[in-house]
């Protein structure tokens, strides 16, 4: 049986695969060579990140497909209710991603905090020159340990961001409108550990009472922060979405950064993908990274040997 791993696969999940006798093959079709490349090949199972899409007519046109996988969280590029309906297994990796995007969240966090999108800018331009005119104009930086965060989805990614927050010291208070309340275990050295249950509100108060706010939300049919939400956060608030993009107005996010009723923002997701506004880019108060939320070596062996195990135990039980 054949694995098309369209949108790449890491060594460990290529070697697990093999392990169970499949031909795996990572080479990039196109998307509009894609049906016919897999009944070319009698592809079994089509496995892709964000990049491939999953359309009706694939599923429609590929008898040969039996497994769709996507490897990470999000599905919004696959067709997954039609998919299933015509009965192909739709398999993801929901929690292998969680510690790298938590991770780059405060990536965000600390570099906006101490101006590190906008000083690794400057320093190399005018660091030998204006030494003394940058070290002032950066010299107001602020501290995560005792600011609230708001979290806005407190799934499994979300309850990563938070596990990092408490363990920094800071106040985390959550949204979400399919969980109630969060049980979050902190472990220490050995063997401790403690379990914060936290209980989530309204949307409307934690854009109010944090000081930043995070995104951990699927693809929306509009933006949940607009110019209204923007306008009761807290002034000199920060936020970061690496979740998706087009759940933060970018136009209204520019305006509040621009009049100062924001301090920063941080940003691994955008309306335009892959070609962000160039407000967006050039903005001296906006951290910036081009979607790598799961794009750490140990988040991409988790999902290639999670998607592996997940293929064998459908295909090699019948």
């Amino acid at each position: 049986m054949k694995v098309l791993a369209n949108d790449g696969l890491t060594q460990s999940g290529i070697d697990a695969l093999k392990e169970n006798g499949f031909e795996v093959i990572t080479d990039k079709v196109a998307q509009e060579n894609l049906i016919a490349y897999i009944n070319e090949n009698q592809v079994t199972v089509l496995l892709v990140r964000s990049a491939t899409k999953v359309t009706k007519e694939m599923v429609d046109n590929c008898p040969s497909l039996e497994i769709i996988g996507r490897g990470g969280v999000g599905m919004d590029n696959i067709e997954v209710a039609y998919a299933r309906e015509k009965g192909k297994h739709v398999i993801n990796t929901p929690a292998a991603s969680s510690e790298s995007v938590a991770e780059l969240v405060f990536a965000h966090l600390f570099s906006g905090s101490r101006f590190l999108q906008d000083s690794n800018r400057q320093m190399p331009v005018k660091g030998n020159t204006e030494f003394a005119k940058l070290k002032k104009k950066y010299e107001a930086g602020i501290e995560l340990r005792g600011k609230t965060i708001g979290i806005v989805g407190i799934g499994r990614i979300g309850q990563e961001v938070a596990r990092i927050a408490l363990g920094l010291g800071m106040k985390v208070i959550a949204s979400d409108t399919r969980i109630g309340k969060a049980s979050v275990r902190v472990d220490f050295y050995n063997q401790q550990y403690i379990n914060v249950e936290i209980e989530t509100e309204p949307l409307e108060q934690l854009i109010q009472h944090s000081d930043f706010i995070t995104l951990h939300v699927p693809a929306q049919n509009g933006p949940i922060i607009g110019k209204t939400e923007l306008a009761k956060m807290k002034t000199g608030a920060a936020i970061v979405n690496c979740a998706r993009g087009g759940v933060i107005d970018e136009e209204a996010l520019i305006e509040a950064l621009d009049s100062g009723k924001l301090a920063f923002a941080g940003l691994d997701v955008f309306e335009n993908e892959p070609t962000p506004s160039e407000q967006i880019l050039t903005h001296p108060k906006i951290s910036l990274t081009p979607h790598t939320g799961a794009a750490t070596e140990e988040a991409q062996d988790r999902i290639g040997t999670e998607l592996a195990n997940q293929i064998a135990s459908i295909l090699l039980v019948k």
